[in-house]
């Protein structure tokens, strides 16, 4: 006696959705997946044995009945303290949620801006990448593939990509401004890595802002750095050297405005007696310290639900659609480290 092996419960396929029903794996196929045409008998046929046999079909069986993937690639350039960082968390969390919504499945991957391996996108649906770091040939390998995407963080003006960025530059401005108006002349600079564009931009604004104002730069007035701590101390403790040190400094990110006011403490200086400090993010770390710290605020969170709302559009619209190029506002937030002075 020959016995037929049964479909453990629970794991129930696409052929035994058929045979219940009485039709073809084919149109059990092209009801699940929405394509093709079926007899409403037979399509009314398949869901009541789909939910009969509460039968859940493989998510890579759709994708590729049906040629499209939901998979969301998030691309975030590898650096020293990447999980600890105050941006990249925000951009992970936002990206995650909106991607929830769009029933869309995030897919996180660091890059390496010092390889040339090309990536692989294979059932890949769409590519969201933090910035431009030794990466403008991925971007354009996915752009030949026809792979829909979007640059987040970086204002990309000679490739056909949509693009989500922040007045780096306008932001690093009103910084100035506002110490400018507080009396202050001799403002240094703490800035990020100069290969990232937010960080060069910020340096632009802040020497574009002394001249406006009429107020010489001076080289030895600007520190650049790779954005990490280490090298914040290490500027802070350049700056307080300088034989005649200036009254106050814009840094580049709060982490670092943070570590430049450790060091002050530790020198025995009074903040913002003798140093007023603006910092860049709007970290909510910096509201914990001894003193508040005035900020830019960057609007992370709306940048990255831009982006995925952006790169929601293209995956679902034909190809060959408009792309968008986007720019948000930054916001001085004025607590307690600056003063002003005669």
């Amino acid at each position: 006696m020959t016995r037929t092996k049964k479909t453990p419960s629970g794991n129930k396929s696409i052929t035994d959705v058929a045979r219940l029903a009485g039709v073809s794996i084919t149109t059990v196929s092209r009801v699940i997946n929405k394509v093709g045409a079926v007899k409403e008998k037979n399509r009314a046929k398949v869901v009541n044995a789909v939910k009969e046999l509460k039968f859940q079909p493989s998510i890579f069986a759709q994708r590729l009945a049906t040629g499209k993937s939901n998979v969301v690639a998030l691309l975030i350039p590898r650096y020293e303290g990447v999980f600890y960082s105050f941006y990249a968390l925000e951009l992970i969390r936002a990206t995650g949620t909106l991607c929830e919504a769009f029933k869309l499945d995030l897919l996180l991957h660091l890059t390496d801006s010092h390889t040339k391996e090309p990536l692989n996108l294979r059932g890949v649906g769409g590519v969201i990448f933090s910035d431009i770091i030794g990466t403008r040939f991925q971007i354009e390998d996915a752009l030949k593939l026809d792979i829909p995407c979007v640059v987040i963080n970086n204002y990309v003006e000679d490739l056909p990509v949509s693009c989500v960025a922040i007045d780096n530059s306008g932001g690093a401005r009103s910084a100035v401004d506002y110490l400018v108006s507080l009396g202050h002349e001799r403002i240094a600079h703490i800035s990020g890595d100069i290969a990232t564009q937010a960080a060069a931009k910020r340096l632009e604004g802040y020497v574009a802002e002394l001249r406006k104002k009429h107020i010489p730069v001076k080289e030895e007035y600007i520190f650049k750095t790779d954005y990490s701590r280490g090298q914040a101390r290490q500027a802070a403790e350049k700056l307080f050297k300088i034989p005649e040190p200036p009254t106050a400094v814009f840094v580049a990110s709060d982490s670092m405005a943070l570590e430049v006011m450790a060091v002050a403490r530790e020198l025995g200086k009074n903040i913002p007696q003798d140093l007023s400090i603006v910092g860049f993010d709007d970290n909510p770390s910096g509201l914990y310290g001894p003193v508040a710290l005035t900020t830019v605020r960057q609007p992370l969170i709306k940048m990255a639900e831009e982006g995925v709302k952006e790169l929601n559009r293209l995956m679902k619209s034909p190809k060959g659609e408009a792309v968008k190029k986007i720019i948000l506002p930054t916001e001085l937030v004025v607590r307690e480290s600056c003063r002003t002075i005669k």
